[in-house]
């Protein structure tokens, strides 16, 4: 834990380095990629859609980079363009795996995985085994408060016969998120690697990853909650900064300092007994491999 209040300012430089952003167009994933290069990493914008990535890019580069500033294609709900970027992708020092989405209509990937697992989990899986083999540092995942009512059922991650709960399978995904990070970790230190894995999670931040649920009612609230309440993104962006380049340990877990997790500087924080399960990390990486194709590369 910090002993004073981390903020970008306390973040090393981070020239040399070569970072990979998921969904780096706006809210967090835009803020983490400005951060980055304003310290002087090379950050590689990882997008669904390189138009809208582009102009980002374009205000990143405007407000004091120094590092240089990429865009590539990827759609992490796609195992299809996953494998596409990770091929076409050389050296890279810390993979961010930051893109997602929130309590949306009951839909499938083109892969046929329900979505927010599909998107949140699934596609992150496959792109940090398919990744790390050049990877030189870490992997990072973007999990959730959320995580802690979440009830994982392996053998139904698409909720086929659970009755389908739009934040159900998000929490479900959040907490999905912890399982690999615990279970990449172990088998990194099983195998004598130096690599790690670190999540982390924002809090209350103003983003509008609420705005894809279908709710006009829960978008209004959320839209006023944000307002009043919520962190600005470059704020809720710390705990991702601090997991991808302070010099923690591997399973580490970071998240604001306030009362709840909502609000405040990153700290090491706590996640729920059944992200601790240790036997369920395993078992939802053996499920992974199997969805996705994807095994463990090391």
């Amino acid at each position: 834990m910090p002993r004073t209040a981390w903020t970008r300012d306390r973040m090393a430089a981070q020239d040399g380095r070569c970072f990979v952003v998921t969904g780096a167009t706006g809210g967090l994933g835009l803020e983490v990629t400005r951060a980055l290069a304003v310290a002087g990493a090379e950050v590689v914008m990882a997008v669904r859609d390189v138009a809208r990535g582009e102009a980002a890019a374009e205000r990143v580069r405007r407000t004091g980079a120094r590092g240089r500033v990429e865009v590539r294609l990827l759609d992490v709900s796609d195992l299809g363009s996953v494998r596409t970027f990770a091929e076409e992708l050389d050296r890279v020092d810390v993979l961010v795996n930051n893109a997602g989405i929130m309590a949306v209509p009951e839909r499938r990937t083109v892969d046929g995985f329900e979505s927010q697992i599909g998107t949140n989990h699934l596609g992150h899986f496959a792109l940090s085994n398919l990744v790390l083999p050049r990877l030189t540092d870490r992997v990072v995942v973007v999990s959730s408060a959320s995580h802690r009512s979440g009830d994982l059922d392996v053998d139904d991650l698409d909720f086929e016969r659970r009755g389908y709960s739009a934040y159900g399978a998000y929490a479900q995904s959040k907490l999905a998120n912890l399982l690999f990070v615990a279970e990449l970790q172990r088998r990194l230190d099983d195998c004598g690697s130096s690599l790690r894995a670190t999540a982390a999670h924002p809090g209350y931040t103003a983003t509008g990853i609420q705005g894809g649920t279908g709710s006009r009612a829960f978008t209004g609230l959320s839209n006023l909650g944000n307002a009043l309440f919520g962190m600005k993104p470059s704020q809720g962006a710390l705990p991702i900064l601090f997991a991808a380049t302070e010099d923690l340990p591997g399973n580490s877990y970071v998240g604001p300092s306030g009362p709840g997790e909502l609000f405040g500087h990153p700290t090491l924080v706590g996640r729920s007994p059944r992200a601790n399960d240790s036997d369920l990390a395993a078992a939802l990486w053996r499920r992974s491999e199997s969805l996705t194709g994807v095994d463990w590369p090391l």
